[in-house]
């Protein structure tokens, strides 16, 4: 069964979004909170479910205000609608996990408003309008991006934490030293997704 949107496939956006054109190891984007949280795979996980989250609701929401603002000649303001519908989401979860997840919100600690002004859930809003994307595609291109970061922080933080109890990293690459080397290799991993699919 093929889910197909004009003449993209949307599982082929997904995937492409996921591996090949994944915003954190190919577009290096997100790099402070992938960093900063991916000491423990659990916080890692937790955190990528938000990203996802976020990532996912603000494009399905930004979609139809910039179709709103194609229509009134008013596009020039789509830059700071977005940053304003990515933070009221932000909050929403914010004040979501304080009420009903309080260990999950402690542990993310500042890291959780820094989602507000994580570049991957702008940058999936901005992607959508140079790629000319429908709401389907930008649905599917939101939801594949926030996974394919998930991916990255998690893989991150598993091998991170694997390193941890091997405890035999040299002094100068210790804590967020040995992250960017492990975020390289990944990178050049994902590189060679190239072909895969295409967005």
């Amino acid at each position: 069964m093929l889910f197909l949107a004009g003449d993209k496939n949307l599982i082929e956006i997904i995937i492409a979004s996921l591996l090949n054109h994944n915003i954190a190891l190919v577009y290096i984007l997100g790099m402070c909170s992938l960093i900063a949280i991916s000491n423990n795979v659990k916080n890692a996980f937790w955190m990528g479910v938000a990203v996802v989250f976020v990532v996912t609701l603000t494009g399905i929401i930004n979609y139809p205000i910039y179709q709103l603002l194609v229509k009134t000649g008013t596009t020039n303001l789509a830059l700071l609608v977005f940053i304003i519908t990515i933070a009221a989401i932000v909050q929403f979860l914010e004040m979501f996990l304080q009420k009903f997840m309080p260990a999950l919100y402690n542990a993310f600690g500042i890291f959780l408003p820094l989602i507000t002004v994580n570049c991957v859930v702008l940058a999936v809003s901005l992607f959508f309008v140079t790629k000319d994307y429908d709401f389907k595609e930008t649905a599917a291109f939101s939801f594949g991006s926030g996974l394919g970061w998930m991916l990255a922080i998690v893989l991150l933080a598993g091998i991170r934490e694997k390193l941890a109890k091997k405890n035999d990293i040299p002094r100068g690459l210790a804590g967020k030293g040995i992250a960017f080397v492990i975020l390289g290799i990944l990178a050049l991993a994902f590189i060679g997704f190239t072909g895969i699919a295409s967005l």
